[in-house]
Parts: C-alpha cells; structure tokens; sequence
C-alpha cells in the first residue's frame, strides 16, 4: 500500500473508534431506566390502553383478593301467616300440612343445590306484618317469635327472608297504609342487618270482597318492593292468572297441596338465583 492510502485508512480507523467511544460514553450517561426504556421502545410493539381497558387490568388483577368466602350453606327463613304455615282445610278441619309452600320450596332447591341450602318454615297462623315488627306474634313460631323484629333476626343466621303477609290485614281490618309502614320496616331493617330481603304478596281470596280489599295490600307490596328495590314473587297476579285458581283453594284463605306447590315454583324462580350467587360468593 502506498504511504498516503495507508494515512488515509488509519484516519478513518481513527474516527470510528472516536466516534464509538463518544457514543458508549453517551450510553453510560444515561440512567439506567432511560437506557432500558429506549431498548424497549425500539423492540416493543405500540400499546394504546384506553382508560376503561386499564381499569379492566387493575380489576383482574386485584379481584382475587376481594373475592368474597363462599358460605359452606345457605340458610332461608320463610316468616308469613297460615298460608306459609301451610294450613289447608278439609271436611271443615283446617290444619297445617307438610305438603306446604316452604317444603316444596326447600325440596327445589336442595334437588338443585344438595343440603347446601335449608329452608325454615316461621309461618304463624292469623299474625300480621306488625305482630312479627314489633314481637307480638304468636309464640308457637319458637322462643324468638316474642322478640321485636330487629332483635329476633339479628339473632338468626340466615342469609335470605322470605315475608309473606296480607290476609289476616284485611281480615283484622288493618290500613294498607299500615301495612306499607310494617312491610317496609321488616325490608329495611332486613338489609341493615346483612339480610336478603324477598317479599311476596299473598294468594288471592275467592270471596270477592275480601279480594277487592287484599288487592289494596297487595299494592303495598308491590310499592314497598319497587321503593326499597327488593326481590318480589307476587302470587297474586300469578294465581289470579290461572284457569279455575278458585278450584285449587281449601277454603276462603288458603291453597290445596297442589296450589301450594304452583306456588313454591313460583318462589324458586326468584329465590334460587339469590342462593346461586350465595354459593359462588358473588352476593
């Protein structure tokens, strides 16, 4: 090579290495997390979160610890007057039957969910909403009939209420507006409590001017559900609905085994999600 291609070559060699000495002094400048970020960003793909997407990250990944136990069971209690008893009449006897709402109920969902879910029948014939508020319900409900409302459900573990009133108001000749106070007293303090409240009007009455005056409480109910946004079966308009509802009745007040089981069917459909979400712990 000639002596001024060999100067030429050595100055460009010179210059590289220069150059890459200056460009790894600027490397080692920077922090550390800078150099890492640019590594990155030169490799990584773009990624444009929109907020609702992270918000749907953050909650992935916190859920589990927010999960709630899952109960080992789920404890129902039914409170009403005779017809959740389950008094049926026949050849001028009336008394309570063990083919009755609440039985039949219990049997849906234990075919469904096992022994994982319990049914108690507090049914007490001829007590109304406010008998059962204020403790002065009929005491073959069980030591605990005698107590206020408050004070007897704290003391209960179940998780769900099912209330059943409205006959003996009209038979005892009650105010619907008294009734409303009764129904929305047992509902809220019912959920202050942790409880799940589900309310149910009763079966309609074959006399029809008892009927036209059960279907002024029934209003109640149906106002008190719609106002304190709980569950409601309204057995009323459902049995009213039916063919020759009056052939499935005992007497002037309460339903053969057959009707009692139409109605239990009608409480499953609202009750059993209740209890599903129970068991997954999603309630």
């Amino acid at each position: 090579m000639r002596r001024g291609g060999w100067r030429r070559a050595s100055l460009r060699t010179t210059a590289a290495l220069a150059s890459l000495a200056l460009l790894s002094f600027a490397l080692l400048s920077l922090p550390a997390g800078a150099h890492a970020a640019s590594v990155d960003a030169s490799q990584a793909k773009p990624t444009n979160l929109t907020q609702t997407q992270a918000t749907q990250i953050r909650a992935t990944q916190i859920q589990p610890t927010q999960a709630r136990a899952k109960p080992a069971q789920v404890l129902i209690d039914a409170y009403g007057d005779s017809t959740t008893l389950g008094i049926t009449c026949s050849d001028g006897h009336c008394g309570p039957q063990a083919q009755n709402a609440v039985a039949f109920l219990q049997d849906e969902l234990q075919a469904r969910h096992g022994e994982r879910v319990r049914v108690t029948n507090y049914g007490v014939g001829g007590t109304m909403a406010t008998q059962l508020r204020d403790g002065t319900g009929n005491r073959r409900a069980g030591p605990s009939a005698g107590l206020p409302w408050q004070e007897r459900l704290a003391a209960s573990p179940a998780q769900i209420v099912l209330i059943n009133y409205g006959i003996n108001e009209v038979m005892q000749n009650q105010t619907p507006e008294a009734f409303y106070a009764a129904e929305t007293a047992l509902v809220k303090t019912a959920r202050a409590l942790g409880k799940e409240p589900v309310l149910q009007t009763s079966n309609p009455m074959p006399d029809g001017r008892l009927n036209a005056r059960l279907a002024a409480m029934v209003a109640m109910t149906r106002r008190v559900a719609a106002e304190q946004q709980v569950p409601l079966v309204d057995q009323f308009a459902y049995i009213s609905n039916l063919p020759d509802w009056k052939t499935l009745m005992s007497d002037g007040a309460h339903p053969k085994p057959g009707l009692y089981r139409l109605k239990a069917e009608e409480d499953f459909q609202i009750v059993d999600p209740l209890v599903r979400r129970l068991l997954d712990g999603a309630l």
